[in-house]
């Protein structure tokens, strides 16, 4: 599956959520082909994304579960995932990895050093409206990967921008609706890794993405 491999036109969150394939085609080199880093970064994306999103419907009362998570898993390993799409010249998936690694090392600081505290409403409130921007952009970036990645970063712009509004305004029900649409982006991109690993493992397309033609 190509994953979050950027297609050409010729070939082929704080309590907030995060976030981010065919077989991509490595360049050569002389110790072998890259393997596709878009399985490990949209795992720990979705990982990480489900448990805190467990925590914001108030299905569990507490979000601590996730700080591990946050630290290692979401935010280390999907910024090595970034690198590794660095390696391999995509730009979309080097950007997306990247980034929400990062967000995910923001909102473990934030949440083990009281910040989100501090911050209060309207400083939470515009964390998380800066991320529904820059997921909608790259929401529209992702249109010409495939289908699998566009429908995760649906949801997970749905999922910001009702965890920022919820954050601006209070309301339990908002948040906690944030939660539930972070839920189903994890879910969704639990299926965009298990394709990549998948198809990867069995050598051939076995599971759709939907890449854009």
């Amino acid at each position: 599956m190509n994953q979050m491999t950027t297609t050409y036109p010729e070939a082929p969150v704080v309590s907030a959520t995060a976030p981010a394939a065919p077989v991509s085609a490595a360049p050569a080199s002389s110790h072998g082909p890259l393997a596709d880093p878009g399985a490990l970064g949209l795992g720990a994306f979705a990982l990480t994304t489900f448990v805190l999103s467990m925590s914001n419907t108030g299905i569990v009362p507490s979000s601590v579960a996730v700080l591990g998570l946050a630290l290692f898993y979401g935010g280390i390993a999907q910024v090595i995932a970034g690198i590794w799409e660095l390696r391999s010249g995509n730009t979309f998936g080097a950007t997306a990895f990247t980034s929400f690694g990062a967000f995910w090392l923001a909102f473990w600081y934030l949440e083990s050093t009281g910040g989100n505290v501090e911050a209060g409403a309207a400083g939470m409130g515009t964390f998380l409206l800066a991320w529904t921007i820059f997921t909608l952009y790259m929401t529209v970036a992702a249109k010409k990967t495939n289908g699998s990645i566009f429908i995760v970063f649906v949801a997970l712009s749905i999922t910001f921008a009702l965890l920022a509004i919820g954050a601006y305004t209070g309301i339990t029900a908002i948040h906690q609706l944030g939660g539930w649409f972070g839920i189903l982006t994890a879910l969704l991109a639990w299926y965009g890794s298990f394709a990549v690993v998948y198809n990867s493992t069995a050598g051939r397309a076995v599971l759709p993405v939907w890449p854009a033609k």
